[in-house]
C-alpha cells in the first residue's frame, strides 16, 4: 500500500486500528503501550523565516544589477513582498519545508516532546515499571520510543527501526500498525503477561 497523508493518521477509523494493535500488544505482554501522535513536534517558524529572507535578498540583487534602470523607490516594496511571498510559500509547501528542517535540531525536539508525554500520559506511573510511549511527530516523519526503566531497550531495537522505517518515506499507517505489533513478541519473553495483570493506561491513541 502506498504511504498515506499525514492526515490520515488522524481519523477515527485509524484511532480504531491503531487501538486494536495495541490491545493485540499487550495480549502478549506485561508491558503497557501507549501511542502518542503529533502533527509536528514545531511550527519551524525559522525556516519560513529563512526561506522568506534568501528570496527578498535574491530580488534585491535582481533590482539592483538588472540591466534596466529600476526606481528605488519601488525597491524596499518588492523587498518586502518577496519576502513575505518566500515566507508564506514555504509555509504551505510541506514537502519543501521538510526537505529544509535542520536535522539535529529536529532530532532534539522530537526527543524533548517524546520524554514530556511520557510524563505527562503517565507512562512513568506503571506498578512494574513497564510502560512504552511510542511517539510519533508525522509532518517531520519521526518515531520515538520512550521505555521506562523496566524495559530493556535492547529487546524493542528491531521493531524500532520497522516502526521509523514506517514513518519516514511517507505515513504509512499499515506498515506502521505492522511494526507496532512486534513489539508483542519481541517483549513476551523478558516480559510475558501476567494472569493478574490489569491495564493500567489507556489503548486509544493520543492525538494532538
Amino acid at each position: 500500500m502506498p504511504p498515506v497523508s499525514e492526515a490520515a493518521f488522524f481519523t477515527s477509523v485509524a484511532m480504531q486500528r491503531v487501538t486494536e494493535a495495541v490491545v493485540d500488544v499487550e495480549s502478549r505482554t506485561a508491558a503497557e503501550i501507549v501511542v502518542f501522535v503529533r502533527r509536528t513536534s514545531n511550527t519551524w517558524r525559522q525556516v519560513d523565516l529563512a526561506v522568506g529572507a534568501a528570496v527578498s535578498f535574491g530580488v534585491l540583487l535582481l533590482l539592483l544589477f538588472h540591466p534596466r534602470p529600476i526606481a528605488v523607490e519601488a525597491m524596499p516594496v518588492d523587498v518586502v513582498l518577496a519576502f513575505l511571498g518566500g515566507a508564506v510559500l514555504c509555509a504551505n509547501i510541506p514537502p519543501f519545508k521538510r526537505v529544509l528542517l535542520p536535522h539535529k535540531r529536529v532530532t532534539a525536539q522530537v526527543r524533548a516532546l517524546a520524554r514530556e508525554a511520557f510524563v505527562d500520559q503517565g507512562v512513568s506511573r506503571t506498578r512494574g515499571r513497564t510502560g512504552i510511549l511510542v511517539y510519533v511527530s508525522t509532518f517531520e516523519r519521526r518515531v520515538e520510543l520512550v521505555a521506562d526503566i523496566g524495559v530493556d531497550f535492547r529487546l524493542v531495537e528491531a521493531p524500532v527501526l520497522a516502526l521509523t522505517r514506517s514513518i519516514a518515506g511517507g505515513p504509512d499507517l499499515d506498515a506502521f500498525l505492522e511494526a507496532l505489533r512486534t513489539l508483542g513478541p519481541a517483549l513476551s519473553a523478558s516480559l510475558p503477561r501476567a494472569a493478574d495483570d490489569v491495564n493500567e493506561l489507556p489503548d486509544a491513541p493520543v492525538m494532538a
